[in-house]
């Protein structure tokens, strides 16, 4: 096998790896102050399927939706609790394509607002969507459509969709009573 072509194949899996998901237990938690985990309610009946799609009902992305928050903000072990209130807005799973022609990807809209639990109060004055795409991983580079059932392309989702709603709440630390000196 010529070099180049050796080389393009390794470099080709480093990047997929790189791109694999992370475990949540090595990895270390961002500053989140007196942040605790109060309810998780996601709401799924709201959801439309975008086509070509394959069918999931609202149980299964409430059900997966749930686990992968709790799993993520789960972890901090605050003073105070807020709970987070999520709305399925649309998804796309995908389906079995034909590879390197049409490979679709699978996608998740979700809308956000988190919530004071003692003063009954929102934080976010307008709900915050995000528009959340499947990670890259070996897997998937030909379409998640042919290589994972629905239940992991929803796992996968929903897995991206609590780190970013994570990353969102890093954004606004100050919620919980991180200062903004101790931010700079």
């Amino acid at each position: 096998m010529p070099f180049h072509r050796l080389f393009l194949i390794a470099t080709s899996l480093i990047l997929v790896t790189a791109c694999a998901k992370p475990n949540l237990e090595t990895r270390p938690l961002e500053e989140l102050g007196n942040f605790k985990m109060g309810h998780n309610i996601v709401v799924g009946e709201t959801a439309r399927r975008i086509d070509p799609s394959r069918d999931a009902t609202a149980d299964e992305w409430e059900a997966v939706l749930q686990t992968a928050i709790d799993n993520r903000l789960g972890r901090y072990d605050g003073d105070k609790f807020y709970n987070v209130a999520v709305s399925i807005d649309a998804y796309a799973l995908a389906i079995p394509g034909i590879p390197l022609v049409v490979s679709p990807k699978s996608t998740i809209v979700v809308s956000v607002t988190l919530w004071d639990d003692r003063k009954g109060e929102k934080l976010n004055t307008e709900v915050r969507q995000f528009v959340v795409f499947e990670s890259l991983s070996a897997e998937n580079a030909i379409g998640s459509g042919l290589t994972q059932t629905k239940e992991k392309q929803m796992e996968n989702l929903a897995f991206n969709a609590a780190k970013k709603i994570e990353e969102w709440l890093v954004e606004n630390k100050t919620w919980f009573g991180v200062s903004q000196s101790d931010i700079n």
